[in-house]
């Protein structure tokens, strides 16, 4: 009667699943044929393109950012207590999560041509299991326990303790796979040609999967660099109070813009290292560098964290109410990443207001007192906008046959609610414009107040044309993004400052 090593194996401490048939005896130095020589694959970025402990410990602080303070008192006593603590409060879904096709080919095929394969980890047994139980191509899985991390060296007296020396393959990817090759009778290396080296010292059998990633491409496409042209708005206090020729003034937009881009890439970074389950079922955010694996999760909170000290770097070079007003930006974001996107209503409003700050911050960082008029047309046309991408969400879910958003606190039917409430902002904004044009206020900024009335008009047809592209199911999930890349709102645009360089 075949029996589950995991319940009758109390001697080994570290995890151990599998039937007593299915680990084969010790086997002698030097065997050749690899259907008798088991292969043992490494999980975390191996047959993965993840870590599953920081995945793991992110949907934890997403779950509570306090977590942060136990985790640091969890890895006192241990990485593998760490690794415990953290699966006992998280289950992640192993079918979304970025596999290594190559590889997973290979195995299979080694499957099929008789030989055993085991799935070897560090990770927690938890997710370890999951994983084998889902693909059901390994034989067995060693995997952490509570008491041991099996790493290095501790990996490789596992196996040579299963296996006997030189009496399994050994597939991994980093340096610390070393002390592992050292003792497998084939070292097979997934990763760089700097690791291949490495396992090339103690290893003289090397079976290389090698894999090349373009790691500017990869960090400028994560960055989100296209989304920079929001931050531009920055400028728009120059452009209404006229100070546009004025060089210390550009100076300062300039540096105020760099820091808003450096702080905007943090928060999507940051954004998407919590919301990698939900972006892998997502149609396109899946193919984002992060989710899809492209780019290591580490890679990713160092990034994050660099561009946030080099964002308040610049912030110092400024005025300290910009830095109160980027304090502000990076708290709100967090705020909505974390909590607000997920509230009906106010996550539009929280959007709007995003869009709107990128404003105030251009007035702060040049000591530009910003109107009334300004404030208030901005945060209508915002929140307009914000109801835009929402509805073009919603749209797309309704097309889809779902009735419901999945974490957003809408359903599909909201989708009129929203085109009435979008539209509605929208026009109140462009009659906020028209009352401003005819105050006392403008007597004394613009020579001729006629080529404001023709921006008018193009603001009043701009915004009905974008409603109408989202009626029709045309619109992007981000409608400034949209604008930026839509020629006809690029003349819209550009006829706008032409009649404000007229009038002026």
């Amino acid at each position: 009667m075949q029996r589950n090593l995991a319940e009758i194996d109390s001697t080994t401490p570290y995890y151990l699943w599998g039937t007593e048939d299915s680990f084969p005896a010790r086997r002698p130095s030097g065997l050749a044929g690899d259907a008798d020589v088991p292969l043992c694959v490494d999980l975390d970025h191996t047959f993965t393109h993840t870590d599953l402990l920081l995945e793991s410990v992110l949907v934890l602080l997403k779950q509570n950012p306090l977590y942060v303070f136990a985790c640091l008192f969890w890895l006192l006593k241990g990485k593998a207590w760490l690794k415990a603590q953290v699966a006992s409060r998280v289950s992640i879904d192993v079918a979304v999560l970025p596999y290594d096709r190559a590889l997973l080919d290979y195995l299979q095929q080694e499957k099929q041509n008789g030989r055993s394969v085991y799935l070897c980890t560090a990770a927690h047994w938890t997710h370890a299991r999951r994983i084998a139980d889902h693909f059901g191509l390994f034989s067995g899985v060693l995997a952490s326990s509570e008491s041991t991390n099996l790493s290095g060296r501790n990996k490789a007296a596992a196996l040579v303790n299963k296996f006997g020396e030189h009496g399994f393959d050994y597939c991994g990817d980093a340096l610390t796979d070393v002390p592992v090759w050292k003792e497998a009778r084939r070292a097979i290396v997934v990763g760089s040609r700097r690791i291949a080296s490495a396992a090339s010292r103690v290893n003289d059998r090397i079976l290389f999967f090698e894999r090349k990633r373009a790691m500017l491409r990869l960090v400028v496409k994560e960055m989100r660099v296209y989304q920079w042209v929001k931050n531009t708005l920055i400028f728009v206090p120059l452009l209404a109070s006229h100070r546009f020729t004025d060089f210390d003034a550009l100076a300062a937009a300039g540096i105020a813009f760099v820091s808003f881009c450096l702080c905007a890439s943090s928060v999507y970074l940051l954004n998407d290292l919590l919301d990698l389950d939900a972006d892998r079922r997502h149609a396109r955010k899946c193919r984002r560098p992060l989710a899809s694996g492209e780019l290591p999760i580490s890679f990713g909170i160092g990034l994050s964290g660099g561009l946030l000290v080099a964002s308040v770097a610049l912030a110092a070079l400024l005025p300290w109410k910009f830095a109160l007003v980027l304090a502000g930006y990076f708290a709100a974001t967090l705020a909505y990443s974390f909590v607000l996107k997920r509230q009906m209503l106010i996550d539009v409003f929280t959007l709007a207001g995003l869009y709107t700050v990128r404003i105030v911050a251009g007035g702060k960082a040049d000591d530009i007192a910003l109107s009334y008029w300004l404030v208030l047309f901005s945060g209508l046309m915002f929140v307009s906008l914000a109801m835009v991408k929402r509805y073009a969400e919603l749209d797309a879910v309704r097309r889809s046959g779902k009735t419901e958003a999945a974490g957003r606190g809408y359903f599909a039917e909201d989708t009129a609610i929203l085109c009435a409430l979008g539209t509605a902002a929208a026009y109140a904004a462009v009659l906020v414009l028209a009352l401003y044009m005819n105050s006392p206020d403008i007597t004394g900024l613009y020579r001729h107040q006629q080529p404001l009335w023709v921006m008018f008009g193009l603001l009043l047809y701009w915004i009905s044309r974008m409603w109408m592209l989202a009626f029709r199911g045309r619109m992007t999930d981000d409608p400034i993004i949209f604008a930026a890349r839509d020629h006809v709102s690029q003349i819209v645009i550009g006829l706008c400052v032409v009649c404000v360089m007229v009038a002026i």
